[in-house]
């Protein structure tokens, strides 16, 4: 019973938090066969609902739609992750919306086919696609930052997302057979 609980503490803790996911798994991901109005919490990796992920990897496309969106893919040898960063928030009367404009276009001046990056976002689909629709970009300096990436998944993949319930121990009685006719 202990096991069960700290699987359904492990689901709650994982909800809102970029959870590090190779390629593969991300896009493993499955959905919800149930619209729900919090369209963040539709997406579960062996029923823990996941919302957020972060994935690092080395940029292998790059499709800017001038003042609208950059279309990217990180690829991390496992396969690679569909990334969309809006850009269209640049003349909305909302402060913070300007904020978020200007933040994410520094974010796409450091997006360049070839460079290493870690990125965060929130998980959505377009067109029956997943993909992360970023809320950070952070260019990798350090040479092994995609094998310690690599690293942190397995453990936590281990220790962490694959946590599952343990089968009920409790089978329902059977009910008895009948007695045979007698003779």
């Amino acid at each position: 019973m202990q096991k069960a609980t700290n699987t359904n503490t492990n689901a709650v803790a994982l909800h809102n938090t970029h959870v590090k996911l190779l390629a593969f798994d991300l896009l493993s991901l499955t959905q919800s066969p149930f619209p729900s109005s919090d369209a963040t919490t539709s997406f579960f990796r062996r029923g823990i609902p996941i919302s957020r992920v972060e994935t690092v990897g080395t940029i292998t496309l790059r499709d800017l739609k001038h003042d609208r969106f950059l279309r990217f893919a990180v690829d991390d040898g496992t396969a690679c992750v569909p990334c969309v960063l809006w850009l269209n928030d640049a003349n909305s009367p909302s402060v913070a919306r300007r904020r978020r404009h200007e933040l994410a276009a520094r974010f796409a001046a450091l997006v360049k086919l070839g460079a290493v990056a870690r990125v965060r976002g929130r998980l959505s689909r377009f067109r029956g696609t997943l993909q992360v629709t970023v809320s950070d970009v952070a260019i990798e300096r350090d040479p092994n930052a995609e094998i310690f990436h690599r690293l942190d998944c397995i453990l936590l993949a281990r220790n962490c997302y694959n946590i599952l319930p343990p089968p009920s121990s409790y089978t329902p009685p059977q009910p008895p057979l009948p007695l045979p006719p007698p003779k």
